[in-house]
């Protein structure tokens, strides 16, 4: 099950599970998105099952109603891929906006993992892919509620994995740190790239074989390793002035 599938990472990561002979549950909000992205999955492997269901999961009901009417689906791997970022000083972002993304971002993710998980740990089989971001390892000036998003995200993950080392389970959960992906991210926080961003493709392949080779975080290309690194070494006060003259060249 793939949420966020409907473009982006989520998308790439659907069709290149699909070549896998993955059957699939695409998650989103756009129905006629998921069509088109079943239709290229159809046109890559016609083999595979590929559901859709519609759901926006900033309902944290809904959230619920998906888990019931997949629970018997026997998921084997779950992408908790759907979020988007909220651009702006603090003082003057939309509080319900905000919010919103909190709910998909935090809440919805934390809700399936915990969901899935529960099953997967009984079975003693199955994996996670929760989808953070290189914003997850600093503050971020102008993206900050989206980046302290990310680090629960980064930070629940690695929890988990331990625990779930610990207990000696089967049961895999992953992280993915990506820096700037061409993606619809920036058009709906409503900001452009100021680096240059990863296709969607590069960084769906990069993950699954990562993933599948059993590792904990992934994180694509070689600059946002360095940032990993490099961030360690210095004060937090100055990484976030940092990030700051950084998401100001974004402003559109």
């Amino acid at each position: 099950m793939v949420t966020g599938a409907s473009s982006g990472i989520g998308r790439d990561i659907a069709i290149n599970l699909a070549k896998l002979e993955f059957d699939l549950i695409l998650i989103g909000r756009d129905k006629e998105a998921l069509e088109d992205v079943k239709l290229n999955i159809n046109k890559v492997n016609d083999k595979v099952k590929v559901k859709i269901i519609v759901v926006d999961l900033s309902n944290l009901q809904k959230v619920k109603e998906l888990y019931v009417l997949t629970k018997n689906d026997d998921i084997d791997l779950l992408v908790n891929n759907a979020g988007f970022g909220v651009f702006g000083e603090f003082i003057s972002t939309d509080i319900n906006t905000e919010l919103n993304m909190l709910d998909v971002n935090i809440r919805a993710l934390h809700m399936l993992t915990k969901f899935y998980l529960k099953d997967m740990v009984k079975k003693d089989k199955g994996t996670i892919l929760n989808v953070a971001s290189s914003a997850s390892f600093m503050a971020g000036p102008l993206l900050s509620s989206y980046y302290a998003s990310k680090s629960y995200v980064y930070r629940l993950s690695l929890a988990i994995n331990e625990e779930l080392r610990r207990r000696k389970s089967k049961v895999q959960i992953s992280v993915l740190c990506p820096g700037p992906v061409d993606t619809k991210f920036n058009e709906r926080a409503g900001v452009s790239f100021s680096v240059k961003a990863l296709s969607s493709s590069y960084v769906a392949k990069y993950a699954l074989s990562k993933l599948f080779s059993g590792k904990t975080v992934i994180i694509p290309g070689f600059k946002m390793k360095l940032v990993k690194f490099g961030v360690r070494f210095l004060p937090d006060k100055f990484v976030a002035r940092l990030a700051y003259n950084i998401q100001k060249k974004k402003v559109k």
